[in-house]
């Protein structure tokens, strides 16, 4: 999601940047063409204009025209801006603060993910903050609804309330709740029915069931694929009920992401969630910050480091560390790192989240060069032998011509993969003369990048690479992760 809108504002900031001075008349036609790139995502016309007159009044500013670097100040505006909009930089969760059981109303169209979305956040609460939860389907309208829920809590280990037929939403959710105090329930979730469009019956059931249950939390449910109509969705709700948050779903599809940028404006409420994927752990809370970052080019390193921290063991990396300092690094050692990768969400994915990387992955796209890549090496790597993996240095051209024949691939590829294996044996021994893992802080620590690698900073020829200025330290986000691993 963002690509378009960031590929579009990324040209316009490159061509700010490149410019030693700027007038008033140089911000003015840049933020057209931002206004252009906003409206082409399907962001609301109020919103985008707001957000442009806000960064035009901010960016025409005597201090940032006359400043050494007035394109990297207007850019910094735009961020700024850009995490208003988003909903500021703090991340606000769930209010769980209330006498148990607390109810979790989700509401929203039919198809937007409500059900799918109930359960991921069930688990999320089961599993990282260790509630007892319970779900209720309300839902009497769609076929099989409450049987879906009732699959998804079996696959989430989460209880979910018996289904009785022919039960109106209202009587359920009233049962629901007397279960739950029976059980000692700490969080109970209502999947309340969706409809095809909003309506004068949908509401008139939401406001039934919020009257009997009393939910401490209302989330509104919104697919971010539907684009400008999910802003009119937000806006019939938020009249009909006491929203306190949104849901947005399929984050991770192509969509322009409009919806996400209009939400917080039009609803007045926090995007508390973000779905990222069909497996019932792609829900994350969502970050403003580090979305502007994303939209921007700039990466999100903190969030590349977390999703690491979940799929990779700490115990293998520990040891796979220790093999790689003693040059020890066999085609075993690559084939896990590369099934880490398919587990991180693949090649695209990594580069979208690295400072600087997002000309590599358009250069990735044009080359061809998809997570296909990543399957077709782990398969030349299991058509060798054990000890072959062991001691890539046997490969003869016999050999590889039988490895190649037993992966499907060319004995090119196969000789890729190997350079490749060498490359990262050599990187690795140059890391152990800079005093190994240790070595690395100084891209981080006293003197940035530009310590650690000259020319690769700030001060470096190519302008530094975005978001990694040279002296900087360590995020601050990034230090408090890593202060938690260890």
């Amino acid at each position: 999601m963002f690509d378009s809108l960031s590929d579009r504002l990324g040209g316009v900031f490159d061509r700010l940047r490149g410019r030693g001075a700027l007038n008033e008349q140089d911000v003015r036609d840049a933020m057209r063409e931002v206004r252009v790139a906003l409206l082409e995502a399907d962001v609301a016309l109020p919103v985008a204009r707001r957000f442009i007159d806000a960064v035009t009044e901010k960016a025409v500013g005597h201090q940032v025209l006359k400043s050494v670097t007035p394109g990297q100040q207007v850019v910094k505006i735009v961020n700024d801006e850009l995490v208003a909009m988003l909903g500021g930089e703090e991340v606000v969760g769930l209010n769980l603060e209330a006498r148990p059981p607390v109810v979790v109303m989700m509401v929203g169209l039919q198809g937007s993910g409500k059900t799918t979305s109930t359960a991921k956040l069930a688990k999320l609460l089961k599993e990282k903050q260790g509630k007892k939860v319970m779900m209720a389907s309300l839902d009497v309208n769609r076929p099989a609804a409450q049987e879906q829920l009732a699959v998804l809590g079996e696959q989430t280990g989460v209880a979910t309330l018996p289904i009785i037929k022919g039960q109106a939403p209202v009587d359920i959710a009233t049962r629901a709740l007397q279960s739950a105090k029976l059980q000692a329930v700490d969080v109970l979730m209502l999947d309340t029915a969706g409809r095809l469009h909003v309506d004068d019956a949908l509401m008139a059931e939401m406001k039934a069931v919020a009257a009997i249950s009393t939910p401490q939390e209302v989330l509104l449910v919104v697919d971010s694929l539907t684009g400008q109509d999910a802003v009119n969705v937000a806006q019939s709700f938020t009249a009909g009920v006491d929203l306190t948050g949104v849901v947005l779903t399929r984050m991770d599809g192509d969509a322009r992401g409009g919806a996400a940028l209009s939400m917080r404006a039009v609803t007045g409420k926090p995007i508390k969630f973000a779905g990222t994927g069909e497996k019932l752990d792609a829900i994350e809370p969502f970050h403003p910050g580090r979305v502007a970052s994303r939209i921007l080019g700039m990466g999100d390193v903190v969030s590349l480091v977390e999703k690491a921290a979940a799929v990779v063991e700490k115990e293998e990396a520990e040891r796979l560390a220790e093999r790689m300092m003693k040059g020890q690094f066999d085609m075993n050692d690559l084939r896990s790192q590369l099934r880490q990768m398919q587990n991180m969400g693949g090649l695209g994915m990594l580069a979208g989240m690295m400072p600087g990387m997002k000309k590599a992955k358009a250069a990735m796209a044009a080359s061809g060069m998809n997570d296909k890549v990543l399957v077709h090496m782990d398969a030349i790597i299991g058509s060798m032998t054990p000890k072959e993996r062991q001691r890539p240095e046997l490969l003869n051209a016999k050999r590889k011509k039988r490895i190649a024949a037993g992966a499907g691939m060319e004995v090119q590829d196969v000789n890729k993969l190997l350079k490749m294996h060498q490359e990262m044996g050599r990187a690795m021994k140059q890391i152990k003369k800079m005093g190994g893992l240790k070595g690395l802080g100084a891209l981080f620590g006293k003197g940035g990048l530009d310590a650690a690698m000259p020319g690769l900073g700030a001060g470096g020829p190519g302008g530094g690479l975005g978001g990694l200025g040279g002296g900087a330290n360590i995020p601050p986000e990034l230090q408090n992760l890593l202060n938690k691993k260890n």
